[in-house]
Parts: C-alpha cells; sequence; structure tokens
C-alpha cells in the first residue's frame, strides 16, 4: 500500500510539472516575449572552473550529457545515457521565497543497450525545481532529479540512476583535459548572432562501475568509456533547422572525433555545422563542415514512430587520413518522450573499424539523431 501511495504522488508531482510545462508553452513564454530576457551565447566566455560544470541560470536552456560504451569481464558489449537538461521557463521567479514557484524545470532521460541481446531500454523524468525533486548548483556540477544525480568530487564524476529494473552506478575519470568547440567554447549553430551555445566535453573517461538491466538477474560489473558533454544557450536553432545529426567517436587510435550535422528544411545542411578532432594528447582541431565527409549507408525504420533513421555510415576526415564505416550496435535504440520533453529522436551506442594515419582502426561511440520523427517540440 505504502509503495502504491508513493508511486502515485511520484505520478501527481510528474503530471503537475507537465501541465505547468504545457501551460507555460500555451501562453508563449518560452517563445515569446520573456524569452528575450534570457541571456545569449554572443562573445567570448571567461570560463572558470569548477564553476562552469554547474547550473548557469541567466541561460534559457543547459543540459549535462553522458554517453558511454562498456563491457563486463566476458567481453559483453553494453551502453548508456544518462542526460539531465535544465529548461527555463520564467527568466525571473514571482516568489522565490516559495519554493513550489516554477522558474526553471528538470528533465532526464535514462537508457541502456545490451548490444550482446540486442536489446534496448529507457526511462524520461520530469520535476519543476522543487524541495528534494531536481536541481543543479551553480558552483559546481551536481545536478539531480528525483534519484538519478550526477555529481563531480575532485576530477572524478559519480553518477547514479535506478528506474524499474534499470540501474546504473559509475565513476568517471577524465583521461584527456577539457576540449571546448567551436571558438574557444562558443558553438555556432545559426548565421545570426546568438544562434549559438557555450559547449564543453571531456571527451575521455575512465568509466567503471555496475550496472543492471531489466533481464539480468543480478548487476554487471563494466569497464569502458564515457563522453560528457556541457552545453548552454537562449536560441540556438533557426526557424529552417528541423533537426540534428551528432557524433561521439572514440578511436583506437586515442583520437576522438565530435561531429554535428544542422539539418534544413529544404534537405541542405547549416554552414554552421561543425566538428572536433582531438588527438591522443587532447589537442582540439576545429573542424569546419568543409573537413568532413558523412555518407548514410543504412536505415532502421521505427514500427512505434514511423522515423526513418540513418544506421550505418561512412565517415571521412579527408586531412587527417580518417576513413571508418560504424553502425548501430542495436537498431532500435529510439526514445519516445512524451512524458518530458516531448521530443522522439534515436540515441544510441555504434561501433566500428576503418583507417587514419596511424593504420588500422576500431571505433566506438555514441551517434543522436533528432528531427526523423516529428518536431523538436520548441525545447531546442
Amino acid at each position: 500500500m505504502q509503495g502504491s501511495t508513493k508511486r502515485l504522488k511520484q505520478r501527481m508531482i510528474l503530471i503537475g510539472s507537465l501541465l505547468g510545462f504545457v501551460v507555460c508553452l500555451s501562453f508563449g513564454y518560452l517563445e515569446g516575449v520573456l524569452a528575450k530576457e534570457w541571456r545569449q551565447a554572443v562573445g567570448p566566455w571567461k570560463w572558470v572552473f569548477p564553476r562552469d560544470h554547474g547550473s548557469h541560470p541567466d541561460f534559457r536552456t543547459e543540459w549535462w550529457y553522458f554517453t558511454g560504451n562498456l563491457a563486463d569481464p566476458s567481453g559483453k558489449d553494453f551502453g548508456y545515457q544518462l542526460t539531465f537538461f535544465r529548461q527555463g521557463v520564467l527568466f525571473e521567479n514571482k516568489d522565490p521565497r516559495n519554493p513550489w514557484s516554477i522558474r526553471d524545470l528538470y528533465l532526464g532521460h535514462f537508457t541502456l543497450t545490451d548490444g550482446s541481446a540486442g536489446q534496448f531500454w529507457y526511462a524520461e523524468r520530469l520535476s519543476r525545481k522543487g524541495p528534494g525533486f531536481s536541481g543543479a548548483g551553480e558552483e559546481g556540477m551536481d545536478v539531480w532529479l528525483l534519484n538519478w544525480s550526477a555529481k563531480m568530487e575532485g576530477r572524478r564524476i559519480k553518477l547514479e540512476a535506478h528506474h524499474q529494473g534499470m540501474e546504473l552506478s559509475l565513476e568517471l575519470t577524465p583521461r584527456k583535459p577539457l576540449v571546448f568547440h567551436g571558438q574557444n567554447g562558443l558553438s555556432q549553430k545559426g548565421p545570426k548572432e546568438g544562434q549559438a551555445s557555450y559547449y564543453f566535453s571531456y571527451t575521455n573517461l575512465e568509466t567503471r562501475g555496475a550496472i543492471r538491466t531489466p533481464r539480468s538477474p543480478s548487476h554487471i560489473q563494466v569497464k569502458g568509456t564515457s563522453w560528457f558533454d556541457h552545453e548552454f544557450g537562449s536560441n540556438q536553432l533557426t526557424s529552417d533547422q528541423v533537426g540534428w545529426d551528432w557524433f561521439s567517436l572514440h578511436l583506437s587510435d586515442g583520437q576522438d572525433l565530435m561531429i554535428y550535422f544542422l539539418r534544413r528544411k529544404d534537405g541542405s545542411v547549416e554552414p554552421s555545422s561543425s566538428g572536433t578532432l582531438i588527438s591522443q594528447s587532447g589537442l582540439a582541431t576545429h573542424l569546419k563542415l568543409s573537413d568532413i565527409r558523412v555518407e548514410v549507408l543504412d536505415y532502421w525504420k521505427s514500427s512505434k514512430s514511423g522515423g526513418k533513421y540513418p544506421s550505418r555510415w561512412r565517415i571521412k576526415i579527408p586531412f587527417a587520413k580518417i576513413e571508418m564505416e560504424i553502425a548501430s550496435l542495436v537498431v532500435s535504440q529510439e526514445l519516445i518522450t512524451e512524458g518530458s520533453a516531448g521530443v522522439v529522436y534515436w540515441e544510441g551506442a555504434v561501433a566500428g573499424k576503418g583507417s587514419s594515419a596511424t593504420g588500422n582502426i576500431t571505433c566506438e561511440g555514441y551517434v543522436e539523431l533528432t528531427g526523423y520523427a516529428g518536431s523538436l517540440g520548441g525545447l531546442f
């Protein structure tokens, strides 16, 4: 009885938060006059750490994004995603002394992929900032959404998430220094001033801990490599952009590669699309769109959403002599987030092989595909 009451209470909180979000959208808070008060990503940012690992409440949208490729002692492949979004609803809290007064909403997505079994699971959450529900510190990385959390202690990041048979408890340690994308962290997403975000990453995090899937009888000890993105801005996308393709890849020669393509309604690619190539030692090289070649080799169609997603790619970075083919570890890694962001997208583990200047290589990482099934819902 107590468990049922607790679940009912959590569901009521979730529904109330979602209704509050819908009301705010209906009255145009996010896209109307109040949105103009949010700070824009314009010009250089004076980076200070650990402060900039924390929240930036002057900006409307912010996320802390963790993905990783893991293996158990027998060599079975797994993947995970744990993402926290902060979405500003009102620039100024109408009653800051009232813990129930809405200024920000927190959304979370949690996925596990079992590559050996061809299985994928996901969970989502949405909550207003409230007493014990959700929030993010401003002096360092300390973000939580009920019993999902990401906290940095010294150089290590601890991740925790539990949901109906899905569990994750990981410790992440950087192998490489922080990487700033674009121009010292100012990542342009469109042609106009302010159509940008501030964006940095830990591209190579040693990862150890345990996971549990709904089909595993006990916890599975795992280790591997994770990728962390932190991004914040207020007006990133243009009205003619329908979605993006984002790649975060670890090459066996020690290099890491990030690529994103913003797709327009007319089928073209936004010229601001770019990437970053990170050397074994951590040196970052900005990639213009002209430096990147990506060819889609195959597709997968979702029976749930009807979306048709790329599922296999050939990627070339000619000046770095990189050429490889990658494919999804499990084709059905789609999230239908009706209870949080309202966005349908594909995000999942990938792997492949090819060559670089050093010779033959293997590759693993994550790919995110948005706008292939429905709209982005105004969230970004």
